[in-house]
């Protein structure tokens, strides 16, 4: 009878020594950081250490403003603030449906007849005249492998569309085309419009450095013959005369006549479609010397290309200028011609001139 006992005693023993080990063992291996929730089967893995990486927080653009091109990866946009800035700028303000007029235009052939396609390196750049063109066409010249380096090309070549070697994007078939739009790297740059219109006005109709006479001899003449109130002034063409035509609502039977010429005052608008066509990247002239480097590595072609030395002070806005220009012109041609432009100012985040609030 005593070795039963102790035999029954050793038996409770054993079971409560069990019931000790298992609820040791369920305690130590339960995970702490899912205490209260529904617990989970533990899975043991392997853990290698890594350096902490700090990941930008992601930006969510709507799909069709979603920027392509060789500077982003998946959904981060490794782009600095300020051209995050100007894509978001633009964005807003194409939705904008009180100046839809102003900042929406068909991609018809005039546009595309604007893009300067390189293939090689899956680029479209838009051309904006007078806003320092000559020098992207150059580079993307090198690019197309038609001259070796940009001192070589003679700068007759520049502007020669049958001896460049760069081809616009009309001359490619409709799917060509959108295969293009779609997936190239795509940019062009801006500068103050109404900086821009004065820069047009000196080039072509005063100084007129390629001699291109029919400027002077079969636009201005148009221009003055329906726009100039004096009719006896026998001076060639004013920037006044220049400023009435351009702000005139039925500008556009001229603008035919003159045809493709007018690239050198149409808004951007006009030139690029930027609410239509999804760009990667848009260049300030007055910002140049940070934007030209950025954007030749955002298109992945610094290793390939520089652009070409910019001369001090050169892409800097000069206010007195424009303000000299405008002083003799009445507030009612301004405020037209304001209104023509207002979608470029407001797309690319220039401000209304100070002597139109005056």
């Amino acid at each position: 009878m005593h070795h039963q006992w102790l035999l029954l005693a050793a038996c409770f023993w054993v079971i409560f020594m069990f019931m000790v080990a298992s609820k040791f063992i369920t305690l130590t291996f339960k995970d702490p950081d899912g205490y209260g929730a529904k617990q989970e089967p533990l899975i043991l893995t392997a853990v290698t250490k890594v350096e902490e990486v700090h990941v930008p927080e992601e930006k969510h653009w709507p799909e069709e403003f979603q920027p392509t091109g060789k500077a982003f990866s998946g959904s981060l946009i490794r782009q600095p603030l300020v051209h995050m800035e100007r894509l978001e700028l633009l964005r807003n303000v194409c939705r904008d449906t009180a100046l839809r007029d102003l900042s929406h235009t068909a991609v018809s052939k005039f546009v595309l007849d604007r893009i300067f396609v390189c293939d090689k390196h899956k680029i479209l750049f838009c051309q904006t005249p007078k806003v320092g063109n000559t020098q992207w066409k150059k580079v993307l010249i090198v690019l197309n492998g038609a001259f070796s380096s940009i001192e070589e090309i003679p700068e007759n070549i520049v502007h020669d569309h049958e001896k460049n070697g760069l081809p616009r994007l009309s001359s490619f078939s409709d799917s060509e085309i959108k295969k293009r739009l779609n997936l190239y790297f795509k940019f062009f740059i801006v500068r103050d419009p109404f900086e821009r219109l004065i820069s047009a006005f000196k080039d072509k109709f005063v100084h007129n450095p390629r001699f291109e006479p029919w400027y002077r001899h079969e636009i201005a003449p148009g221009i003055i013959r329906k726009y100039r109130k004096n009719r006896t002034e026998t001076k060639g063409l004013q920037f006044e005369d220049f400023v009435r035509y351009l702000g005139d609502p039925n500008h556009r039977w001229l603008d035919v006549q003159f045809g493709d010429h007018i690239i050198h005052w149409v808004t951007y608008v006009e030139l690029c479609a930027p609410c239509e066509i999804t760009y990667s990247v848009i260049g300030h002239h007055e910002t140049l010397e940070d934007d030209a480097p950025y954007i030749l590595k955002a298109a992945g072609i610094d290793h390939l290309v520089s652009y070409p030395t910019i001369p001090p002070g050169i892409t800097v806005y000069n206010r007195t200028k424009v303000e000299r220009y405008f002083s003799g012109i009445s507030k009612r041609d301004i405020r037209r011609l304001y209104a023509r432009f207002e979608g470029d100012f407001k797309l690319f985040g220039y401000r209304e001139p100070d002597f139109l609030l005056n």
